[in-house]
């Protein structure tokens, strides 16, 4: 029987904390390949420095998993579709399990016919949008994914939230070399950034949320109950969370605003409706091969050789540190924050794992 050891400070070897997620999983009833596509998806972002989005998740997940909010034998199935589009119902299933489905459709239909859109309904937390747009990309398509959540973003000029902070993430291949890759929310920053901010006991800019009356705050203890997040970018952001609302509630008849449900705060028997949207194109189908590959080269060049500002080593393209932090993580492991590590500690309390 394998055992794991996430306590001290101790790098961990990215193989090892993709084994632990994927053996805690297996033992709240979700079948082998479904743990394994979870296991890397979580592990990805933690390679990645994105720990909000990470294995940090896995314990509310397996909450979910053992009251029967998410369905660990959830099988997601399509409702209706075209030759370039399809619904797809998540069957309350963990929403890595629904989304990587809803994906892998949506490269199907796109190998086929140029440019496919699949809809995913009635899915659980969809965790990090990047990793759906990097399994397109990593087959040499374009990606884009958009989802919804419960309303914890505030429109401009409101008093209360309106909006999930709603992610938007795509992924381009490019030649000989890592993918651009942009992975955002479309509040000013993540709930969850908020929340570890507020379990390390530091404090956050004015920037990141808007209070009971309308104005910004710096008191992350009223979020979520009597604060919003701050829309990214003002009425720029909020116009993009409401096309994510768009493209992953509305357009596949889904839940929408309100109407989802909190995965880490309503009971672990309640589904979540979570909702997202995947937009795969086909570049060797509509790009010739050969022209793509020297304009890709040469816009990746061009930013990357941009002279710096004073203070700064070099301009980044989206995905550039992720894949940097990655790279390095599978050399000499992942060095875990303190309150991840606790949660790992929880999830294998909760699974049964030693």
């Amino acid at each position: 029987m394998s055992s794991w050891n996430f306590a001290g400070d101790q790098p961990v070897h990215p193989s090892d904390l993709e084994a632990f997620v994927h053996t805690a999983l297996e033992r709240v009833g979700l079948s082998p390949d479904d743990a394994a596509t979870t296991a890397e998806a979580l592990t990805l972002a933690d390679t990645m420095g994105v720990h909000t989005h990470g294995t940090k998740l896995l314990a509310g997940y397996i909450r979910k998993l053992q009251g029967g909010g998410y369905r660990a034998k959830g099988a997601p199935k399509i409702l209706r579709e075209g030759p370039g589009w399809a619904v797809v119902d998540g069957d309350s299933a963990l929403g890595q399990v629904g989304s990587t489905f809803a994906t892998d459709l949506a490269i199907t239909k796109a190998k086929t016919v140029g440019i496919a859109y699949v809809g995913l309904k009635n899915t659980g937390h969809i965790g990090a949008a990047g990793y759906y747009a990097w399994r397109a990309a990593r087959q040499g398509l374009f990606g884009m994914v958009v989802g919804n959540d419960i309303p914890s973003v505030a429109a401009p000029g409101s008093r209360g939230a309106v909006l999930g902070s709603n992610p938007l993430a795509w992924a381009a291949p490019v030649p000989d070399a890592d993918p651009i890759l942009l992975d955002m929310a479309t509040a000013a920053v993540a709930g969850g950034k908020v929340y570890a901010a507020r379990q390390r006991g530091e404090s956050i800019p004015p920037t990141w949320l808007i209070g009971p009356d309308g104005l910004p705050t710096t008191d992350g203890t009223l979020y979520p109950q009597q604060a919003s997040l701050a829309p990214m970018a003002g009425h720029k952001g909020y116009g993009l969370g409401l096309l994510a609302e768009l493209l992953s509630g509305v357009l596949p008849g889904g839940a929408i605003t309100w109407q989802v449900g909190s995965w880490m705060f309503d009971p672990p028997s309640q589904p979540s409706l979570h909702n997202a949207g995947f937009i795969v194109a086909d570049i060797p189908a509509i790009a010739d091969p050969h022209e793509y590959r020297q304009a890709m080269t040469c816009l990746a060049n061009e930013i990357r050789q941009t002279p710096p500002a004073t203070g700064v080593d070099r301009v980044l393209l989206p995905g550039d540190r992720e894949w940097s932090l990655r790279a390095t993580a599978l050399e000499d492991g992942i060095r875990m924050p303190a309150d991840v590590r606790e949660k790992l500690a929880e999830a294998a309390q909760l699974a049964g794992v030693a």
